[in-house]
């Protein structure tokens, strides 16, 4: 998995800083971004965080290019509907030497490991062969859900507390789960006030939401190191 942050908004944490300020004040907007500079701005977006009025978040955007994630993943990550995506095309790319991402219970299984490259190089070889006689975009139905992709997906910050939210929780499923945690990590050091109390709820002060659907352990700082690193990918 290869996730990069390609552009975002100039100066994120000043625009939502100054938006949510504009919202309580009469003063001209030169005037407010002067005034909330530095530790002001950062005072203005915690307090807008602690009051949920997340609107002001939406006035910045985050595009990541997105690679050698499955198509698996890729279906999960489409769900969140308030976003821009751009994906490698199996029906104009063909994909006779496709990638593809192997889960980690497989590889640490020698038997599901074994069972598991043989099925991929089968669907290799009828992908081969079906290409003499039909179009690409009807081979590609062979096509594993193991299958790597590309991506450039833009969302903007609002939309990233929520999928923050949902995927960098320990129930989200494990390659979603990786994707998030370097997104959070990228846009933590593009953005550190906006995203000073993004992530998994159970690390928010709201704590998690999900009731009975809890996995009812909660992230640990030591296990977070910080927040600054992403926790195992296997967990």
């Amino acid at each position: 998995m290869r996730v990069t942050l390609l552009t975002h908004t100039p100066e994120p944490d000043k625009i939502v800083a100054a938006a949510a300020r504009l919202c309580y004040s009469g003063a001209d907007i030169a005037t407010i971004q002067t005034r909330l500079s530095g530790e002001k701005g950062a005072a203005m977006i915690a307090k807008l965080l602690s009051l949920g009025h997340e609107s002001p978040l939406e006035h910045v955007s985050f595009t990541f290019g997105i690679e050698g994630v499955s198509r698996a993943l890729s279906h999960q990550l489409v769900r969140h509907r308030i976003a821009s995506y751009s994906q490698q095309s199996q029906r104009y790319v063909r994909m006779e030497d496709f990638e593809y991402v192997t889960p980690p219970a497989i590889a640490d299984s020698p038997e599901a490991k074994a069972l598991f490259l043989a099925a991929v190089e089968a669907l290799r070889r009828a992908y081969a062969s079906l290409l003499a006689h039909v179009p690409a975009e009807d081979a590609r139905y062979v096509l594993p859900n193991a299958c790597a992709t590309k991506l450039v997906a833009t969302l903007n910050a609002r939309s990233l507390y929520n999928f923050f939210a949902l995927r960098c929780c320990r129930r989200a499923q494990w390659e979603i789960r990786a994707l998030a945690w370097d997104m959070l990590r990228l846009v933590k050091t593009a953005a550190p006030h906006v995203f000073g109390q993004a992530g998994a709820d159970c690390l928010s002060a709201r704590g998690c939401g999900k009731g009975e659907m809890s996995c009812g352990t909660p992230y640990s700082k030591s296990e977070l190191d910080g927040g600054q690193h992403e926790p195992s990918r296997r967990s």
